[in-house]
């Protein structure tokens, strides 16, 4: 099976340089026309967004350069307009744009938090927002959220960022239920890479093998037509894995032990494999409790 995109637009942001520019040139191989975003200087230029363009019509492609800053929801809403007036439509959005602001918690400050989280998760959001009515109408769009391993399981020095991007899941998972009738398909992209901002994480022979490059062959399997939804894909090195989101079975307590020193007694029932499972929506796990209690009422919810 050979993916193909011909026809389709794409936008990238964050796609001057690293990962960004990657999964540019990756969906502009496989025939889909781009929207290069990149945040421009004070003019709203950005000169490593054009560089990609030009890398992009030098191999026949399609392409044009944009220097929103995807914080901001009016330049996004240009971004699309500009993107809409050229092609008319929009099949793909990859929100891959991204900053680093690194400092352990207590050395934090409350500005550094939030510029963080503006430009990771508002800036999904913008995007997302702005191409969803597109897409709506369509009936036809992929979405890639971008997520981390500091965001699913945690990373020193990284709250503002591990918050940003596990807040990616929790945005995934409700747009991949809202689009599901209209062929939206929503997924995340959990990447390691050797990019500026990886640089001094990984050993040198390391960091050569971490190209961004064998990361985006998942960007494109997740923007093509049969890409799953609802997944958060981890890529790198050439190698892949699917996080999953598990819920124990759990316990259903006796009325008289409903009590923190209840829970307290029972944390290893609670706690353990035993029945752990996949939550696929925000309802199997009030249903799941109801059923449980139901159960310890000798009711039938049938």
């Amino acid at each position: 099976m050979s993916i193909r995109l011909d026809g389709q637009v794409a936008i990238v942001t964050g796609a001057g340089q690293g990962l960004g520019r990657a999964h540019a040139l990756a969906l502009a191989e496989r025939g889909a026309r781009l929207v290069v975003n990149d945040l421009g200087d004070a003019s709203g230029v950005s000169s490593s967004a054009a560089a990609v363009v030009n890398e992009i019509e030098s191999a026949g492609g399609e392409a044009i350069a944009n220097g929103a800053n995807v914080a901001d929801f009016d330049q996004v809403e240009a971004m699309i307009a500009a993107a809409m007036e050229k092609w008319g439509r929009v099949d793909i959005l990859v929100n891959n744009a991204g900053i680093l602001r690194d400092k352990s918690f207590a050395k934090m400050s409350m500005d550094e938090f939030r510029l963080v989280v503006d430009v990771h998760l508002m800036g999904s959001a913008n995007c997302s927002k702005a191409v969803w009515e597109i897409m709506r109408q369509q009936r036809y769009g992929r979405i890639v959220f971008t997520s981390s391993s500091s965001g699913l399981y945690g990373n020193f020095g990284q709250a503002n960022y591990g918050a940003a991007k596990m807040a990616m899941v929790g945005l995934m998972n409700t747009l991949h239920l809202e689009g599901a009738k209209y062929d939206i398909r929503v997924n995340c992209l959990a990447p390691t890479a050797g990019t500026a901002m990886t640089e001094g994480l990984f050993p040198d022979a390391v960091f050569k093998l971490m190209a961004s490059e064998v990361v985006s062959p998942a960007v494109v399997f997740l923007c093509s037509a049969d890409a799953p939804s609802r997944k958060v894909l981890a890529a790198g090195g050439g190698s892949f894995a699917v996080f999953k989101g598990l819920e124990t079975e759990g316990l259903s307590l006796a009325p008289d032990d409903i009590s923190a020193d209840g829970i307290a007694s029972a944390w290893a029932t609670i706690d353990g494999d035993e029945g752990l499972r996949e939550i696929t929506n925000g309802f199997d796990q009030p249903a799941k409790f109801a059923k449980q209690a139901a159960v310890k009422l000798g009711l039938d919810l049938a």
